[in-house]
């Protein structure tokens, strides 16, 4: 799904030469004339295919002979135990998957759309931190950098839609909410201050182009927008949650990050707004649920100080980033002389300084932090999910 220029495109079909999945599935005999018979023989084995095939037919319901390759969700696959088994099987797949390249592909919806990119970047990001795959915060970069170059007019205004070298349409709430989403999880997968500010840089543009400083909550269309007959707000969670929802949770996670008060009582004023439809219909606004649960707390907000390479450092980083911790923010302060722009970001973390000349931790529940910490077991220990009225 990457764009050529830059950032990743829209959407792909699922049917190719008219017929559903087509590009991505096989016969056992399409693998067995692809491939050696021990090679064909292990494919068949660890894909788990079959003559009859494991892919249905959408409309009847009934097996076509084709198969979807997959591995067992669980790893337990004998075969793989075997020696040299995992390398064969890898051979195996890149040469069917060159085959494949020469399918005629789906059609493909080329056009980079700054909300979903916003999305995918948190993913990305996230998925830096948990496994530790720097390929994915660098993805995530790229990303980041298309849109900021291509994507962002005057005034540090968002644009909505790319395609064919051109960028267009004005950004509406989700360009913005989405965006500061995924710059928010770069930053605490990279710790790179930019990523940081920049959210904080478009929060301002959000509040500015959409907020009703009336009511509370934000409009879907930007101040300046023209013709217009009234102006909405988005407030369900769907498929995608709203861009209300996701403003309340990352104004909230920005606020803990920054000591920001008054982004906080910002999203604290969406949750007002739309109390009373969430009151008659929770069920429809799960993902704003999320924001009332964060800022219900009780929150953690873990601050690192030592060597950005350290092992320690990154130790504590690591146990942080492979837990499922989401009442919990992450901010990174360097050891020593030097610049440290997270002090101007977030002046709160000023006093925060090693102790022994090790990684040190502070773990600070609603703002109040503990003593610091430098052992790793001892940390453990104060990171996991703080149970709620303790």
């Amino acid at each position: 799904m990457s764009a050529p220029e830059g950032g990743f495109c829209a959407a792909e079909d699922a049917d190719s030469e008219g017929e559903e999945g087509r590009f991505y599935v096989w016969t056992e005999q399409e693998i067995r004339d692809a491939l050696p018979r021990s090679e064909a023989d292990l494919v068949i084995r660890a894909f788990g295919v079959s003559a009859a095939g494991n892919f249905r037919d959408e409309a009847t319901g009934r097996n076509t002979g084709k198969n979807i390759l997959h591995l067992k969700a669980d790893g337990g696959i004998p075969i793989l135990e075997e020696p040299d088994a995992k390398a064969r099987l890898e051979k195996a797949r890149t040469a069917l998957f060159s085959i494949r390249e020469g399918r005629i592909h789906p059609l493909r919806d080329d056009k980079v759309l700054t909300d979903w990119n916003g999305l995918m970047i948190a993913a990305l990001a996230r998925g830096a931190r948990a496994f530790e795959e720097p390929r994915y915060a660098e993805a995530a970069r790229g990303a980041t950098a298309f849109l900021e170059q291509r994507l962002s007019g005057e005034g540090g205004r968002l644009l909505h839609r790319f395609r064919d070298g051109h960028a267009g349409i004005g950004g509406h709430l989700d360009d913005y909410t989405f965006m500061i989403w995924g710059l928010i999880e770069l930053y605490e997968a990279t710790l790179e201050e930019a990523h940081l500010r920049r959210a904080l840089e478009l929060a301002g543009a959000m509040r500015a182009r959409f907020e009703d400083t009336e009511e509370g909550g934000f409009f879907f269309a930007a101040r300046e927008t023209e013709d217009l007959i009234v102006r909405r707000k988005e407030i369900q969670d769907t498929a995608v949650p709203s861009g209300n929802s996701v403003a309340a949770l990352r104004l909230f996670r920005l606020a803990r990050l920054t000591g920001r008060d008054d982004l906080e009582k910002v999203a604290d004023g969406v949750l007002r707004a739309l109390g009373g439809a969430v009151e008659r219909f929770p069920s429809a606004f799960t993902f704003l649920l999320c924001a009332l649960d964060f800022t219900v707390g009780p929150t953690q907000e873990v601050v690192i100080v030592g060597d950005r390479n350290g092992e320690g450092t990154r130790a504590m980083l690591r146990v942080l980033g492979c837990r499922f911790l989401p009442d919990t923010v992450t901010l990174f302060r360097p050891a020593g002389p030097g610049d440290r722009e997270i002090d101007d970001i977030a002046p709160f973390v000023r006093s925060h300084e090693t102790v022994d000349d090790k990684a040190t931790a502070y773990v600070c529940r609603n703002r109040s932090c503990r003593a610091p910490v430098t052992g790793l077991e001892e940390f453990l220990g104060t990171i996991e999910r703080p149970v709620r009225g303790v």
